[in-house]
């Protein structure tokens, strides 16, 4: 039998990236006269990659936004954003406690996000966390990403795991409508990017730290998603 899988989304829920995204996106705006992104307004821009951020930032002001000039911003906010890692980014508190503690009960770790696989490769290295995933797969890993399930149930099964022993972990309506449509139990954390309480989208379980991410917790949402009682 398959070990259990405990799948993590990357931004706002493992790591608080939006000060390097931020910066990098308004780095982007500057060079087309786009008004910069006000940190405050962060949460309706993330959550989808930096493609969704730009495109977000040019609605937001009525600017046109052809696919040429996104191909070239993208390239532009990419290649920023790769040359300041780890920048300001750093892993929510009780993070790389939460990862060990699920290591030590036997579960799989993996990362599921609509990051590109490189630059989440590239930032969880810097942070020292990548050894700890058995799969990190963004949004270029397969033809499809989140919210359609494909991603998710691609990331465990890259991982090693099965999808009837599995719970993902995300802070946005994108993790929550995901795993729901992969049958999957879904924890939100409720301090991420979100313009909208977690607690609208329905997920399985809500959480204000990772303290309160317990194996039992874990292991007793996979029961009940599977029909089996809880211990």
């Amino acid at each position: 039998m398959a070990s259990p899988t405990i799948v993590f989304d990357l931004d706002g829920t493992l790591v608080h990236t939006a000060p390097d995204l931020l910066d990098s996106l308004n780095h982007c705006l500057r060079t087309v006269d786009v008004p910069e992104v006000d940190p405050a307004e962060i949460n309706r821009f993330v959550g989808f990659g930096g493609r969704v951020m730009i495109e977000r930032a040019f609605e937001a002001h009525g600017r046109p936004l052809g696919r040429e000039q996104l191909d070239s911003l993208f390239a532009l906010f990419h290649e920023h954003y790769s040359a300041g890692m780890p920048g300001r980014s750093q892993p929510f508190p009780g993070v790389i406690e939460t990862i060990d503690r699920f290591h030590d009960a036997g579960y799989i770790c993996a990362v599921c996000t609509n990051k590109q696989e490189q630059l989440s490769v590239h930032l969880l290295r810097e942070l020292a966390l990548a050894p700890r995933f058995a799969a990190i797969c963004g949004a270029d890993t397969f033809d499809h990403k989140k919210p359609d399930p494909r991603h998710l149930l691609g990331t465990i099964e890259k991982a090693g795991g099965n999808p009837d022993r599995a719970i993902m972990i995300g802070d946005s309506r994108t993790d929550i409508d995901t795993a729901k449509a992969a049958q999957i139990p879904v924890v939100a954390v409720d301090f991420g990017y979100t313009d909208r309480h977690v607690r609208e989208f329905e997920p399985s379980h809500i959480i204000s730290h990772f303290d309160e991410l317990t194996v039992q917790l874990a292991n007793d949402l996979i029961k009940a998603a599977t029909g089996q009682p809880a211990s």
